[in-house]
């Protein structure tokens, strides 16, 4: 049982060392550059569907919408792989350390994503070439399981406690960067080379970037050092060796903290695929949008979530986490079948009004869970229960929402069928956060779940922001 005296120390911004103050900064920005990599991938993916469709699953006399399901429904398989990823690194992570797993995560995404830029086309290769192309997404999903979770981790454990929101909201700043440069770099591609051009062999060039990327991410990821938050206390709580050594710890000792955490990303990950991912087709394909109209118009959302996103982050330190998220929850419940039917006008104001609904409610959402999900779990297991736990939950709920939407509009023919989805994943996100415990500005030291130690702290005469966990 933890006594006033074995409270670790909140560390304040202020006490940090110049040398600290570096490796602060040098964390965030290895973790960002990574997350930035990971989510390029999934945007480019996103924004070429129609070409990969039409070049890798046009089966003899397919229709239209087969290819298309066929090209989502890789993009779901790279997510089926990704629980496997997390039980397997998230383990290894939390025994040999974070920064060895990152830089392993970097070079398989970047290696993966690259070699899709050189496959032969079905035309080309029959079946060989989609089943290439399925298991370089595994191979994508697998390595992908391992970094997010050990980005959010390496980064939440070098900042300073009173700043991790705002340190954390630049991982989801990367991740809105790989987006947005995702949807600039295909815009303009298509724009500049046309249909055929991009039909012609100039889909390629996109992912063949990612190579170049990746081998900056892994110079400044070799330069990284671990946090004393992991050296100091991994070892002292029994720390797993195993994945099902992790997965049986996780579940005896520590199953609310899974289950809040599932319940919380499927919110999560079904708008962050729906708005970020599947909009593109579902404006062009669906609804009949033209198409760089809709690509200019997620852009600019996009960057408007950029430019929101640090300052949200910062807030997150100054009056608590679950204010935004619960915010953030209960908006998705009211406001996403609205925003859905204003996509639906068919004009450029209708389209900026309800992806800037959508986005707004997003950005929100993703300006603190980096800060938030590693404090769901103590030192020695937030690896592994945060690899495990968020993964599980995106493969079940994140890969699969693009491909769920367009086969339940395609059999219902009902085009506001994003608005439900996203209405429902708002109710099990929003009882999911009502459960957390406010963790801003707690301390991540120590084998115990942050701000499970409120009480101790009041009672020695600290301060603490937001809500008070009793």
């Amino acid at each position: 049982m933890t006594t006033h005296a074995q409270l670790p120390a909140i560390r304040y911004e202020a006490e940090f060392t110049a040398a600290e103050k570096k490796q602060a900064r040098q964390s965030v920005a290895g973790s960002a550059i990574g997350n930035a990599i990971e989510w390029f991938d999934y945007g480019i993916y996103g924004y070429l569907i129609v070409y990969i469709s039409q070049l890798f699953f046009t089966f003899g006399e397919s229709d239209g919408a087969v290819p298309r399901i066929l090209a989502f429904s890789t993009f779901a398989i790279s997510f089926i792989v990704r629980p496997l990823g997390g039980m397997v690194l998230g383990p290894l992570g939390d025994r040999i350390g974070r920064r060895t797993i990152l830089i392993f995560t970097i070079v398989m995404i970047s290696l993966s994503t690259a070699c899709i830029s050189v496959l032969p086309t079905f035309e080309t290769a029959g079946y060989m070439a989609p089943a290439l192309l399925v298991l370089l997404r595994m191979i994508q999903g697998f390595s992908a399981g391992g970094e997010y979770a050990g980005a959010a981790v390496f980064m939440s454990e070098h900042a300073p406690d009173n700043k991790r929101g705002k340190y954390g909201s630049f991982l989801e700043f990367g991740t809105l960067a790989g987006f947005s440069a995702a949807a600039i770099l295909c815009t303009v591609l298509t724009m500049a080379v046309g249909e055929d051009g991009m039909m012609a062999g100039w889909w390629r060039l996109p992912f063949a970037l990612t190579l170049v990327l990746g081998g900056i991410a892994l110079w400044m990821r070799r330069h990284l050092e671990e946090s004393e938050t992991f050296t100091d206390d991994a070892g002292k709580d029994n720390a797993v060796h195993s994945a099902p050594q992790a997965l049986r710890s996780l579940l005896l000792r520590y199953p609310g903290q899974l289950l809040k955490l599932f319940g919380f990303i499927v919110l999560v990950n079904v708008a962050f695929y729906l708005v970020l991912t599947y909009m593109p087709s579902y404006l062009t394909a669906t609804l009949g949008h033209d198409a760089t109209q809709a690509n200019l118009t997620l852009v600019l959302i996009q960057l408007i979530m950029m430019a929101l996103i640090v300052p949200l982050g910062a807030l997150s330190d100054r009056i608590g986490r679950k204010p935004l998220l619960l915010t953030a929850s209960i908006g998705f419940v009211v406001l996403s079948v609205p925003a859905v039917k204003l996509l639906q006008t068919g004009g450029l104001w209708g389209q900026i009004a309800g992806i800037g609904t959508l986005g707004l409610l997003l950005v929100t959402l993703l300006s603190t869970i980096s800060s938030t999900l590693p404090a769901l779990f103590p030192t020695s297991v937030r690896y592994s229960g945060f690899a495990i736990g968020y993964n599980l939950s995106t493969a079940i709920f994140g890969g699969t929402a693009a491909v769920a939407n367009e086969a339940i509009i395609g059999a219902t023919g009902n085009e506001l069928v994003p608005g439900w989805y996203l209405m429902g994943a708002g109710i099990i996100g929003l009882v999911s956060v009502l459960t957390f415990r406010e963790t801003a500005g707690r301390s991540l030291r120590g084998n115990v779940i942050p701000g499970s130690d409120d009480q101790l702290r009041l009672e020695r005469g600290e301060t603490l922001i937001g809500r008070i966990n009793r």
